[in-house]
């Protein structure tokens, strides 16, 4: 498979396709995950903490990914958005593993709050599979939705 980074706006991308999914939700298969790494605050003097204030806090590092490919799983395509939420000092919570999330969930968490670093990338199998896919961003950039009843009229 051949990846490429995909020039859209990740929210343009998101917004898109929670439009879609009202539309005609058996369209695409959508699966979005956050995975979050809890590390011990460095000993440096930027936080200017004591030994006590410090073990109450944690360096949290999030990653946020949304994957999304066609209900036909022959069209050979998956399109990802990733968020990576710049990591910072936070009281010590149950952050831990892998946790899935709705499309919902990811956008206002990660995308509409403008939540750290976000991306979007392409893996195609082969020319054919590139072809669906560059029709599907040439549908979110104009924003034409073809699963739903306004653009069957309008064909």
């Amino acid at each position: 498979m051949a990846t490429y980074p995909i020039d859209i706006e990740p929210e343009q991308i998101v917004r898109w396709l929670m439009a879609e999914q009202q539309a005609t939700p058996s369209l695409f298969r959508m699966e979005a995950r956050r995975a979050s790494e809890v590390h011990e605050l460095p000993a440096s003097t930027r936080y200017h903490l004591g030994d006590e204030e410090r073990e109450d806090l944690s360096e949290v590092d999030t990653v946020a990914m949304l994957e999304v490919s066609p209900a036909h799983a022959s069209e050979g395509w998956i399109l990802t958005i990733t968020v990576e939420d710049e990591a910072g000092p936070r009281a010590t919570g149950p952050e831990g593993a892998d946790r899935q999330m709705d499309l919902g969930t990811f956008y206002s968490q990660f995308i509409r709050s403008g939540r750290g670093i976000a991306t979007a990338s392409a893996e195609v199998r082969d020319a054919v599979a590139e072809q669906h896919l560059k029709n599907l961003l040439d549908a979110i950039l104009v924003d034409r939705h073809p699963g739903s009843k306004i653009a069957a009229h309008q064909a």
